[in-house]
This record gives C-alpha cells, sequence and structure tokens, in this order.
C-alpha cells in the first residue's frame, strides 16, 4: 500500500528513536492562534495518544479532544475527536483493522482503504504516526495516505501525502512532507523521539 523508493536505504532502514515522552505541547503560529497539549501513554504494545487543541482561528474559537490508539507497529487502530463549538459539539469514532480498512461512527469508509494513519487538522502531534511507523532511512520517501480530520464538521477524507527522510540537522531527522491536495510541502523537523519540533506555518514545539 506504501510505495517506499530509496536510493540510500529504504523502509525499516531508519535509526529507531527513542521512546516517546510522557506529555509533550506545541504553539499553533500563524495558520490559527491556539495550544496543544498531548499526554502519551504505552498501552497493550502500543501507545494511547490524550490530547487536546484549543484555538482561534479565521475569527472562529474551537477546542478539539482526541484519543488516539495505536498498535505496536505505529498503525492507527481508532481515533476518538471531538469537536467544540460556538454552535454545540460533535463527536467522530474512526476505527481501523490497521491494515487500511476503517469504520467511521461504525459504517464502513471504503474512501479511506489504504490508509494506516490518521491525520487530525487540529493537531501537530499525528504527523509522528507514519515516520515511526515507516522507519525511512536517509534518502528514502514513501507515499502515507491518512484518514484527515477536519477542524469544522469533523469532517474525514483520504489525504494523499509523502515523506521523504533527508539529511538530520544537529542530530535531529528532518522529512520533506508534500501534500498535493492543498499544493502544500514543507521540511518537518523532528525530536530524537520521533515528534515534530517544527511545522512551518502550523506549530512549534513548546515542551
Amino acid at each position: 500500500m506504501n510505495l517506499v523508493t530509496s536510493s540510500l536505504g529504504g523502509k525499516g532502514d531508519g535509526m529507531p528513536f527513542l521512546p516517546p515522552p510522557a506529555s509533550a505541547a506545541w504553539s499553533h503560529q500563524n495558520a490559527r492562534s491556539g495550544f496543544e497539549v498531548v499526554y502519551l501513554r504505552a498501552v497493550d504494545g502500543g501507545h494511547l495518544l490524550t490530547g487536546a487543541t484549543t484555538a482561534v482561528e479565521d475569527g472562529q474559537p474551537w477546542i478539539v479532544d482526541y484519543e488516539i490508539r495505536i498498535d505496536v507497529g505505529w498503525r492507527t487502530r481508532s481515533a476518538r475527536v471531538t469537536g467544540r463549538f460556538e454552535t454545540g459539539s460533535s463527536t467522530r469514532l474512526l476505527e481501523s483493522d490497521g491494515e487500511g480498512r476503517w469504520s467511521i461512527d461504525d459504517e464502513p469508509a471504503p474512501h479511506l482503504d489504504g490508509c494506516l494513519d490518521v491525520d487530525l487538522e487540529s493537531s501537530a502531534v499525528t504527523n509522528a504516526l507514519p515516520v515511526h511507523r515507516l522507519g525511512l532511512g536517509i534518502g528514502a520517501a514513501a507515499r502515507a495516505p491518512a484518514a484527515y480530520v477536519r477542524v469544522l464538521g469533523l469532517t474525514v477524507a483520504r489525504l494523499d501525502q509523502e515523506y521523504s527522510r533527508i539529511g538530520d540537522q544537529d542530530g535531529r531527522p528532518r522529512y520533506e512532507y508534500t501534500a498535493p491536495a492543498f499544493d502544500f510541502s514543507c521540511e518537518l523537523i523532528y525530536d530524537a523521539a520521533g515528534l515534530v519540533l517544527a511545522y512551518p506555518g502550523i506549530a512549534v514545539r513548546a515542551h
């Protein structure tokens, strides 16, 4: 499902990340004004990510809470996302078999076939999931389509993405990230635990 190409290494050739910290936080900037906090806990061989972002975007305040379960291979198995807005609140439950088949609120979601990750528009932590799962060596690249949950309406779409591992900077892993649907690309810098330190135009690590 994920095509990996490489000149210097392939899937699984990258240096292993350190275990994730108990918590992390980001200041969201430019695209929105806000703050995100997440707690990470080892559960059943995988991890549970519990967090929230509070923000103001285009003059609208919102809160998005999330609980994401990932398995030992860093594949998303479930994501419960709740949005709170001036008009009320709503929740989406995404579940996956870990092999690329999904349901949304207990209904099959074939448009997400082949996705192994969830990507929340409201979050910087979800960019950790594909880089952990893929384990790319320097010079390798992989397509990583994701179940993309937007903030407003909590709509869920398939988002095609690609991660390319480039040379480290001061010992910190770097990736070229591309999302063609948004005509967007940037360089993402990660820490030794594989969490984003700098996401241009979106967020910077605060803790």
